[in-house]
This record gives C-alpha cells, sequence and structure tokens, in this order.
C-alpha cells in the first residue's frame, strides 16, 4: 500500500468500523497531544485504552491506564502510537504477538515505518502513518472548519447535525 497518501475512503472506513482503542504513550500531562487525542476519542464514543507504564493503574482523561498491551483488559480493534518511529519495530512485535490481532494500526504525526507496516499489512492489519486520528475525524466530519482551517472539503450544502457518537458530527442533506 503506498502510504504517503490516504483515500478518505480509508480514514473514514476505519474511523466508522472501529469501536475500541489502546493508545500507546498516552499521556496524562493535560497539555501533551496525546492526551488531548485520547479525550477527543474519548468524547467522540471511543473506548479508550490509555498504555503508558508510568501510568498504570491510574486514570487519564478518565480512562484506566495500563502498563502495555498485554495487560488490557480485553481486545482492541486499533493500536494508535504516540512513540518514536525507532519504537515501532518492539511495539510491532507486541502487537503481532497480540491474540485476537487489532484491525488497524496508526501511527501518529511524524510516526512511520515502512518496514513494521509491512509486516503488520502481511497479518492482515491496516495501517496508517504520519497521520492523527483526531485531525481526520474532524476533518472528514467537516468539524474542523468550524475553526476556520480548510477542510479541503467544499459544499454549498448546509450541514445538518447528527444524533449519537461516531457520527462525524454531521450529515449532508
Amino acid at each position: 500500500m503506498n502510504h504517503d497518501t490516504y483515500d478518505n475512503a480509508y480514514i473514514s472506513g476505519i474511523l466508522n468500523t472501529v469501536k475500541s482503542i489502546a493508545i500507546i504513550g498516552a499521556s496524562a500531562n493535560d497539555v501533551r497531544p496525546s492526551f488531548f487525542v485520547t479525550k477527543y476519542l474519548l468524547d467522540k464514543g471511543y473506548e479508550v485504552f490509555p498504555v503508558n507504564p508510568g501510568q498504570a493503574g491510574k486514570e487519564i482523561a478518565g480512562a484506566m491506564t495500563y502498563a502495555s498491551l498485554a495487560d488490557l483488559p480485553r481486545p482492541v480493534d486499533m493500536i494508535d502510537i504516540f512513540r518514536a518511529s525507532s519504537a515501532v519495530p518492539g511495539i510491532t512485535d507486541d502487537i503481532l504477538a497480540m491474540d485476537p490481532l487489532p484491525k488497524v494500526v496508526w501511527m501518529q504525526l511524524a510516526i512511520r515505518d515502512d518496514a513494521s507496516a509491512e509486516r503488520l499489512e502481511e497479518k492482515g492489519i491496516r495501517v496508517v502513518m504520519n497521520r492523527c486520528p483526531k485531525i481526520e475525524y474532524a476533518r472528514l466530519s467537516g468539524e474542523i472548519g468550524w475553526n476556520g482551517v480548510n477542510s479541503r472539503t467544499i459544499s454549498s450544502k448546509k450541514p445538518v447535525m447528527r444524533q449519537g457518537f461516531q457520527s462525524f458530527g454531521i450529515r449532508q442533506r
């Protein structure tokens, strides 16, 4: 797969189907990007499992934190990696040891490891690299445009708000 660019359908397909997410490298520091992403995804209705050995047994953004992927209380649909690219091969080993395997591995902005992506994809796991699920969710829902950011989506239709979680916020009439 070409990981230099992703179709909107690929990203939205992931965000619409996953329900549980483990965030490796989640921070309890409320000014860190990993904290914002954890809180945002929780607010959108995803079940989030922060993974941070230094915070294990404590809550981050209201969610119980675990020391490792092996300590998670149940299987998850997606792993979101907030660690340096150099840490990804070891994390990939941990992911491939999971049973069942997650459906998706997402590497945050500036995180990329093509060899790990290839290993994961060989096992049927979808991979996203150098992207943020919070930003992609907001972009695809049109939410990001509410703040004056160009969402690369043009429409003359007035959005109608949806009810419930994981709705991408708006739907077209």
